[in-house]
């Protein structure tokens, strides 16, 4: 068997795979409900200035006593396990003390690890990805590597306030009495992965690009931004490792509290939006696009253009390729206000305004910004005609046509601006919410000019941590990752491009990048 943790915002779940990658077993700790002695709600403590925003680490700690705990109490065999891997909430930090690695490699079975850890900790609340109070490191970084996109091209972002990075500086900078008390620094990923090893684990290549630190191409820390951030930094980090390495056996504490074999192997735990490339089997020249509250585009990318949007990070399963990351806020409740709005709160009407209206909507496009978007930073609802004015108004059926092609046609530009190409042969993976409407479907493979494949993904990031696991055992002896994962049931198709979309597509286009 093989297991796949998934350290999230709101609980910690697994899924445990067997060797025909069937799930066998899954479990999980919702935070807010069933650990309330840490006050946290949706996962989190939002302090009082709205800006910063943390988790208590012994809670994450917790929380995997008391999945494990659920496990042995359904009667799992932990003996059966032959690898775990993992992934963690991006963007958050975790302090270890000094001393801290000597707890970690004596850890003593008869007691909870939340016990044993208490003291291990000189940050006991970690930033985590939804903090954004660290805007002046922000700016100090971007001017010391010589501007934003120059920093982009090194660490494949711009400076964002929820990176490691910037959240480090800002640390070092506002407690320097526990950051000089600090001798190792993890992501949530490689904190977890700790835990299990016993010892420090390194950061992965693919979550590691998430931190404003790491040059993507050399795939080790960038001097220019370990020196901006904090002296000696690279001593606090340690190396970073591919994403498919077996880091160790797990540690005998594990063995004599629940039973794992010796043998047991644990392989490098990485990012949730990396372990969900892997999760979704996203292969080159593929992109998912997920449909959700906010809408995420991940590609797979060999040579990637790092832009002022978007994120280019290591790929988690091919380590000399590239992933890149799109998010646009105004997703599906954007999709829902405009069915309340003109179609009477009716999909079947919405979806009858798509088959009813032509490819290319007669030239109309519209781009709808409810609330501020990422990509592009605007808001505003913006209607254009076929010769480019911009119109206050349009008929029901035109609007949601205006709405669905133009959210599809800027997914497809934002890609395109990262070195994303569309081939024959290019999958469009849908999932999320949205994915189970076929007319919306539709236009995302007119748009796209690719056919779309729906793939049932609700625990993908879990599900591609327990795969990995898999890959880990064989990676070192040339399989890839893709030999690991081939009995997986394959995506489904949904639907093709109409015959025209190619010339329509061009008109709109050049249309949409002016």
């Amino acid at each position: 068997m093989f297991l796949g943790f998934d350290f999230s915002t709101q609980q910690v779940k697994v899924v445990v795979i067997d060797q025909n990658l069937n799930v066998v077993h899954q479990n999980n700790v919702q935070f807010d409900s069933e650990l309330p002695e840490f006050r946290t709600e949706g996962g989190v403590h939002l302090h009082s200035d709205r800006l910063t925003v943390t988790s208590p680490v012994l809670m994450w700690v917790k929380a995997l006593d008391l999945l494990l705990d659920k496990m042995k109490g359904a009667g799992f065999d932990f003996s059966q396990v032959r690898a775990l891997s993992g992934s963690g909430q991006q963007h958050g930090s975790v302090y270890w003390r000094k001393g801290a690695a000597r707890t970690l490699n004596e850890l003593d079975p008869e007691r909870p690890l939340h016990h044993l850890l208490q003291d291990s900790f000189s940050v006991s609340d970690s930033p985590v990805w939804m903090d954004s109070s660290s805007t002046q490191q922000c700016q100090y970084l971007q001017a010391a590597v010589g501007g934003s996109l120059k920093l982009a091209e090194i660490t494949g972002s711009t400076a964002y306030e929820r990176f490691t990075g910037n959240q480090i500086a800002k640390l070092r900078q506002k407690r320097p009495v526990e950051f000089q008390d600090t001798e190792r620094i993890s992501l949530v990923s490689s904190f977890a992965a700790s835990l299990f090893l016993g010892d420090y684990a390194a950061i992965d290549y693919s979550d590691g690009s998430g931190m404003n630190l790491l040059d993507i191409r050399s795939r080790d820390w960038s001097e220019v931004c370990l020196e901006a951030t904090a002296p000696g930094l690279d001593q606090l980090l340690g190396t970073p490792q591919p994403s498919s390495s077996v880091l160790g056996a797990v540690s005998s504490y594990f063995v004599q509290r629940y039973g794992f074999s010796k043998s047991c192997r644990v392989v490098t735990f990485t990012g949730d939006n990396p372990a969900s490339l892997a999760g979704m089997r996203l292969s080159d020249g593929d992109v998912a696009v997920s449909l959700g509250t906010s809408d995420t585009v991940f590609l797979w990318l060999q040579k990637p253009r790092p832009a002022l949007e978007g994120h280019v990070l290591c790929n988690p399963v091919d380590w000399r390729a590239f992933m890149a990351l799109l998010c646009f806020k105004n997703g599906s409740l954007t999709r829902e206000r405009i069915r309340n709005e003109r179609t009477g709160g009716s999909w079947e009407l919405f979806s009858l305004a798509l088959r009813e209206t032509p490819l290319g909507n007669h030239g109309y496009i519209g781009f709808y910004f409810d609330v501020m978007e990422i990509t592009p930073p605007a808001v505003g609802v913006h209607r254009f005609d076929a010769n480019d004015s911009e119109v206050s108004s349009v008929s029901a059926q035109v609007e949601v046509r205006a709405l669905v092609e133009g959210q599809f046609l800027s997914r497809r530009l934002h890609a395109e601006r990262l070195g994303y190409s569309i081939i024959p042969g290019t999958r469009v993976l849908a999932t999320g919410g949205a994915s189970s409407n076929t007319d919306i479907l539709q236009v995302l493979a007119d748009v796209f000019n690719a056919r779309v494949y729906t793939i049932d993904v609700s625990d993908s990031a879990c599900l591609g941590s327990a795969y990995r696991a898999l890959h880990g055992l064989t990676a070192e002896s040339g399989h890839s990752f893709f030999d690991a994962v081939k009995k997986a049931p394959e995506p489904r198709l949904v639907t093709t491009p109409n015959v025209t979309a190619k010339e329509v597509n061009t008109h709109t286009h050049t249309h949409t990048h002016r």
